[in-house]
Order: structure tokens, then sequence, then C-alpha cells
């Protein structure tokens, strides 16, 4: 499926500005629905972490300043295609069909139709870019679960972008003080510094973390019968459980809260919130424990957290969040739809006569030879009713 152009996008950014450091114009890129990016640019795999969807090799290290370095190590290393294939993925098969911590959330994604990949050790992270096979326009879903390095300003700017085209994010923290490769930063950092400053817009996703800490069981879930993460397609959630995280602050009219900390529901303490932005729509949990599925790297020690722990509610908020993120693909064309509103009828007739003749570059020439004539009515005739 190829990325789908949106000309709102224009409108929302412009599309005339240069991507930061860069001084080639970009084209208008699109978002691809159904294929999810799991990063593994960021550290996710440092210390006694692994968030990684499948690794067939463990050899990274932490060196100097924080970086990954291959052959350092003993940390999962990723590669961009899990292993073995995702077409062998039945209803039946198990999460240990791949290793990593997330390869539950992999595999159950695989299940409900979306294709699964990770960006590896480095992967650029970039929107607009034909260079890169994994420009994030050729996804529809990108997931941090954990960057413990801090995000370039093109990197920001690629992910702000992204999300303003229709893109998901689907952004995951942990508590303060959680610097796993010892480079002076965490994930709060990280998402705090995505927010600060982008190139685009001061907080765009109206999503901050706090920088504190906390372990604890909620209940305190939205309310309303519409919820998208709370009520969707995965299952009612409930509750969810922290081991150590740091909660969120919502503001402006397009963040909401989805669990937290208290039953006072204050914008300043929230476990989970979503927000839109553009066309996109973004997840942000304050903690990765409920993430983790307690396979993965032997060397690391893993948690329980997507399915066994407050009745498996971590997989279903987890799913019900891709779901409500995954861009939704524009209509089929409907060249002979003159007059836009999804129905060929008398309005979309009458332009094709009133315009009868030579008209370059006008709604009723449906066949685009520049002159409005018999095809075109042909055509008109031949679509009558509503578009598909």
């Amino acid at each position: 499926m190829k990325p789908y152009r949106t000309l709102a996008f224009v409108f929302v950014l412009g599309l005339t500005h240069l991507v930061v450091g860069s001084s080639t114009a970009l084209a208008v890129p699109g978002v691809t629905p159904n294929k999810v990016l799991f990063d593994a640019t960021k550290a996710e795999m440092a210390g006694n972490a692994d968030w990684v969807v499948d690794a067939d090799v463990n050899n990274i290290g932490t060196g100097t300043g924080g970086a990954m370095v291959p052959g350092g190590g003993t940390d999962s290393n990723p590669q961009r295609i899990p292993t073995p294939a995702a077409s062998g993925i039945t209803a039946a098969t198990a999460e240990t069909y791949w290793k990593g911590a997330l390869s539950s959330w992999g595999v159950a994604l695989v299940k409900r139709g979306f294709s699964v990949e990770s960006l590896p050790l480095g992967g650029r992270i970039t929107y607009g870019d034909a260079t890169n096979a994994q420009d994030l326009s050729n996804y529809g879903i990108y997931v941090m679960c954990e960057p413990n390095i801090m995000l370039s300003a093109a990197e920001k700017n690629a992910i702000v972008r992204f999300v303003a085209a229709g893109g998901g994010l689907f952004m995951i923290g942990d508590h303060n003080a959680s610097d796993r490769n010892n480079d002076g930063f965490d994930s709060v950092d990280v998402i705090n510094d995505l927010a600060a400053s982008n190139g685009v817009a001061t907080n765009p996703f109206g999503i901050v973390s706090n920088i504190n800490q906390f372990s604890l069981t909620s209940t305190f879930v939205a309310t309303s019968t519409t919820d998208p993460l709370i009520r969707g397609a995965a299952g009612t959630v409930t509750a969810m459980m922290y081991s150590a995280g740091a909660t969120l602050t919502i503001s402006g009219a397009n963040a909401k809260g989805a669990i937290w900390r208290t039953s006072a529901r204050a914008n300043g303490d929230v476990m989970v919130a979503y927000s839109t932005y553009g066309l996109g729509k973004v997840v942000m949990c304050g903690d990765s424990s409920p993430f983790d599925d307690g396979t993965g790297d032997t060397n690391d020690t893993l948690f329980t957290g997507w399915a066994g722990e407050v009745n498996g509610d971590h997989a279903k908020l987890a799913i019900n969040g891709c779901l409500w993120l995954n861009p939704v693909p524009p209509p089929p064309a409907c060249d002979a739809d003159v007059n836009g509103d999804r129905l060929v009828d008398g309005s979309d007739l009458a332009m094709v006569l009133q315009s009868w003749g030579a008209c370059a570059g006008c709604a009723a020439d449906v066949n685009n030879d520049n002159v409005v004539n018999g095809s075109d009515l042909a055509i008109v005739l031949q679509a009558w009713g509503a578009c598909p």
C-alpha cells in the first residue's frame, strides 16, 4: 500500500519550510495505514530494558556518551524485519514466535492485520525523505517505548510533521532518573524536549511528562462510553498498574486523559493520555512496564506487564491505542463526482454541460484532456449514483 497524500497537510504546516539543518525543500509526503514501526535507535534496549519486537542477535553495548555500540555487549540488536516471517502468524501463534519484551505487542498487531517493522540501530528518523526506505511516510504508526537518547532537531521536526500529516505516534516514557545508557538523559527528558523544541509548534500534542515516580494500580479510567482507549475493539480497560512510572500533564482542547492516578482525575495527574494534532493522533503513557511481556533478552530482568497484570488490561490498552492511531485511508477516487460531494447526480451533469468545450484544468474535465465533451458526459452517466 502506497502512502496517501493529503492536501490538508499543506495548510497545517505550509510545507514550504525546510527540514531543520537542510537546504532542500520537502515534497508533500503522506502516511501509510496498517504499518507499524517500532523505534530501536534511541537506546530502547540499554541496561535492563528490552523494548524491541524481535532481535536475532544480542551484541549491543553502551559506549562513550551513551551510544549503542554493536559488538560491545549482550543487549538486543533488532533487525528491520522480525523473523520468522509475519506470514506464519495465525490466531493461535504464541508471542514467543518473536524474541523481545514487546514481541506480544508485535504478534498481536499482526493478528489484527498490521505489518510490523523495527527501526534498527543506525536507522534514520525522517519524514519526506525519499532516500530513506524507512521514512515515516511509509508507516501509519510510530512507536517509541522509553527512548533514552535525545532526538535531534531534524528528528523532532520529522515526528511532529508525520503526526500532522495523519500519522499516529505511540510514545511511552518511564520514571524520572531512568537513564539506562548513562548519557545524562532519560525518557522524561526526551518526551519534554520533543514538546518544547521541534521547529513546528510548542507542545503540539498538549502532553508533557512530569518529573516524578509512582508505583500503584489505578482504576480511575475515563468514564465516557466512547473513549477509544478504554472502550475499544480490543476490550474494555478497567485498570492499569504503574511500576515506577511518571505521570503526565495534559493541556489544550485536544488532549484528554484516559487513566488517572487518583479519583480527582486532575489534568496534571494523568497516567495515560491521548490527543489529536493536525490530521494525526498521539497516545502517551508514563510507564513502560505495562508493555513488557516478560520475554526477550535473557540477560535482563523482565516482567509480565502485558498479560500478567490487571487481567490483561495492558494488552487491551495497547491494541485499542493502535486501532485508534491507525490512519484512515481516503475514499477511492471518484472522478465523475465533479462537485466533490461523493454523489454523481444532476449537479455534476449540470456542471459538465455548463462547461462544454475547451476547458483546461476545470473540474468538469473528468478525463483531463483539456476539453469537456461527450467523453466526460459518458463517464458521469456511467458512474451515476453514490461513489464507492
